[in-house]
This record gives C-alpha cells, structure tokens and sequence, in this order.
C-alpha cells in the first residue's frame, strides 16, 4: 500500500499481546505513535518492533490523554485507535482508496463502523458491537475530544464520511477481563458523579437495573445472539447500578475514594 500523511496513534499500558496486531492493521500509515502511560509488560519493545515511535506519559484521563497524543503528531490527520482494535484488509483497502479525497477537501474527519468479539465469537446482532459507528479519523485543526474522564467522544467541526467495512474489535477476550473494565470504568463515573455534585439516588436502583437490561437485551437486539446477549445485558445493567452504588459509598465514606484507589493499582486498574 503507498503510504499517506496519516498518524496512526495508539495509547497502551501492558498492551504487548496486541499492539502489534493492531499497528500492522494500518499499512498506509507513514508514521505510527504509541503513547504509552507505564507499562511493564514490554509493550514499548512490541511496539518498536511493529515501527512505531513510542512516547512515555503519564495517564491524564481518556479524553486528556487522546488530546495530549494528537498533539504528538507529526501530521495533521489522525487515525486513532485503541490496542484491541484492527483494521479489518477491507477497511484498510476503503481507507487507503478514499482518505486522500478526504483530507483533500475541508472534512473534519471519518467514522468507523466497529464490530466486536465476544466471549470469544464474533457478536452478530447487538447493536453496540456490530456496526457501531466511532469517530477515528480527523483533521486535528477539525475536531476535538471530549475531556470526559471515561466515554470520551470525538467531536467534529464539519462534515463527516462513514466508511463502511469493519473495523475489528477484539473485546474483552474473557467475562474475567470485562469484569476488570467495568470496575475501573465505573470507579472512574462514579467519581465523575460526586465531582460534578449529584446526589446519590439509590431508590432509583431496581428501575435503573430494569431499563439498562430491557434496553441491551431487547431493544439492542441482544436476545438474538443468545446467551452472550444475554452475558452482555446482564454486565451493563450490573454496571449501570454498581456506579451508582459507588457513588453513594464515595458521598458517605469519603476515605473509601483513596483506598479504592489503592486496591485498584494494585490490580493495574488506576488509569
């Protein structure tokens, strides 16, 4: 493939398992930037290997830390993507053929349509992980992320294409492994939620546990991939609840926020 004036940027901690999966995703690339925020897995070597340049930092919270990296670049396109992403050869293909019009014209940038593994198959009909369209190409001068200190978004100053072929996500590879997100995902919604001065509503628990899961399993089809869609509505509505649960713990017992902290980088879960 000829190469474009396109940074691919991925930020990792103990990614070494993938990372090279992921930056060999993108062929067309003429320079390839890793973040890394401390890893000690080897992640910085696997990288290196795979021809990224690799850059230390430490971990400014998901939207900061996507900010921070764009600014790395040394193009103005950005095609971004986490570790347990990879451009599937038909995605690498369309964007290879359709980016140089795009960065021609005054676009802010593309949306990817990601489909995830699950439970170590392929999800085939939950709307959240087959198809979901995501910001990852853009014009740094066009867009921006979202400083949210988790479920950042990229948000664009004009108009925007949507490619069409998948874009792989290698999803937690284990319940194990997604249950470890979530905990680290809802430590860090539940802080949001007492920074911003919400009061803790724990009445509200059943109905939000109820809706989070009639919303997953029906209403984003995850009936019909079967007991994984079953697994994938139960983990949200158990999430949506337990963040708020935390919250309450968080207003409470205020001296729960640093221990937590403690146990979580115990595990490598404190970023």
């Amino acid at each position: 493939m000829a190469r474009l004036s396109v940074s691919l940027i991925v930020m990792t901690r103990d990614e070494a398992h993938q990372v090279g999966r992921c930056l060999d995703s993108v062929p067309f690339a003429d320079e390839k930037l890793v973040v890394d925020s401390g890893s000690t897995d080897g992640t910085r070597e696997v990288a290196e290997r795979h021809g990224a340049r690799v850059v230390e930092q430490l971990w400014l919270g998901f939207g900061p830390q996507r900010n921070f990296s764009t600014g790395l670049a040394r193009n103005d396109w950005i095609l971004f993507l986490d570790a347990d992403e990879a451009l599937s050869p038909a995605l690498a293909a369309e964007l290879e053929a359709g980016l140089p019009a795009l960065m021609a014209s005054g676009a802010a940038g593309g949306r990817l349509l990601r489909s995830a593994w699950y439970m170590g198959a392929p999800m085939r009909f939950y709307r959240p992980m087959v198809g979901e369209p995501h910001g990852r190409v853009y014009h740094r001068g066009r867009a921006r992320w979202t400083d949210a200190r988790v479920h950042e978004t990229l948000v664009f100053d004009g108009p925007v294409r949507t490619f069409r072929a998948p874009l792989h996500h290698h999803h937690s590879p284990t319940l194990v492994h997604k249950q470890l997100k979530v905990l680290r995902y809802a430590e860090l919604k539940a802080l949001s939620r007492l920074e911003a001065g919400r009061p803790p509503a724990l009445w509200q628990v059943p109905f939000v546990w109820t809706a989070a899961f009639a919303k997953d399993y029906l209403l984003r089809l995850g009936f019909l991939d079967g007991w994984r869609g079953l697994a994938v509505a139960h983990v949200a509505a158990n999430y949506a609840v337990y963040q708020r649960l935390r919250h309450y713990e968080l207003v409470v017992n205020p001296s729960s926020r640093e221990e937590a902290a403690r146990e979580l980088a115990r595990h490598g879960l404190d970023r």
